[in-house]
């Protein structure tokens, strides 16, 4: 059987990855990253789809990131998360730098412990517009560094990072999700981390565009269900 190390933050693309190859039969290592996050009850999805399908979920405490990376509305309590569409210029402010070459790095030694075969990860292709480190180009060197980084010491024989939905769009993976049947009640998607999903900053607003493309119904409850509705009708 297989073995990966599935980075899983609790949100829509990480918990469909996590269905997909669960059920492709791989024995699965899931990792979720506390980094400061405004949204950390994202984790506890995390945790319980990990569970659900049998993996080992493991929480990484790196709270400090929040301190030495500050300036990004997702760990910064003085920087505004932004509302509208996800792909406008105001959600720069979204940018955690270099975020996921950390947790690649520390998924990366996780799975060399592990004896894992691979390290996947979920960035997609809405993500390439705003996320230098959700490019493609950037899974093909990261996976190379991290090939080389762990020569003589790792179960992989090239390139162990797997980027499933790298050109896939969400509303490819909500459909995706939907065949595999995700509970995407299950999920958590906003960046203002409030009781429910607030409907107005871009991760929601791509969330709901993700649904209404797919045409899957949306079992997500928002404080406002009917914000930039009108731009994708």
């Amino acid at each position: 059987m297989t073995t990966g190390v599935a980075i899983v933050s609790g949100g829509m693309d990480s918990v469909t990855m996590l269905h997909m190859l669960a059920a492709e039969g791989d024995n699965l290592v899931v990792v979720g990253f506390d980094y400061g996050q405004r949204h950390r009850k994202e984790l506890r999805f995390a945790e319980q789809h990990a569970h659900a399908l049998n993996g080992t979920f493991i929480k990484v405490p790196m709270a400090f990131m929040a301190d030495l990376l500050h300036g990004s509305s997702l760990t910064s309590d003085n920087v505004d998360v932004p509302d509208g569409h996800y792909a406008a210029e105001t959600m720069k402010a979204t940018v955690v730098p270099n975020r996921n070459m950390i947790m690649l790095s520390v998924a990366a030694g996780i799975a060399v412990a592990e004896k894992a075969e691979y390290v996947a990860t979920a960035v997609h292709a809405g993500d390439h517009f705003i996320y230098p480190d959700c490019r493609p180009e950037f899974i093909i060197m990261a996976s190379e560094t991290i090939a080389v980084a762990t020569k003589g010491f790792s179960s992989w024989r090239s390139g162990p990072v797997v980027a499933p939905f790298v050109e896939k769009t969400k509303t490819d993976i909500v459909t995706i999700g939907h065949e595999l049947g995700v509970d995407y009640s299950l999920t958590w998607t906003c960046y203002k981390g409030m009781a429910l999903h607030c409907g107005s900053c871009g991760t929601c607003v791509e969330r709901k565009e993700a649904f209404r493309n797919a045409e899957v119904h949306d079992p997500t409850e928002y404080y406002d269900a009917s914000y930039l509705v009108q731009a994708y009708q």
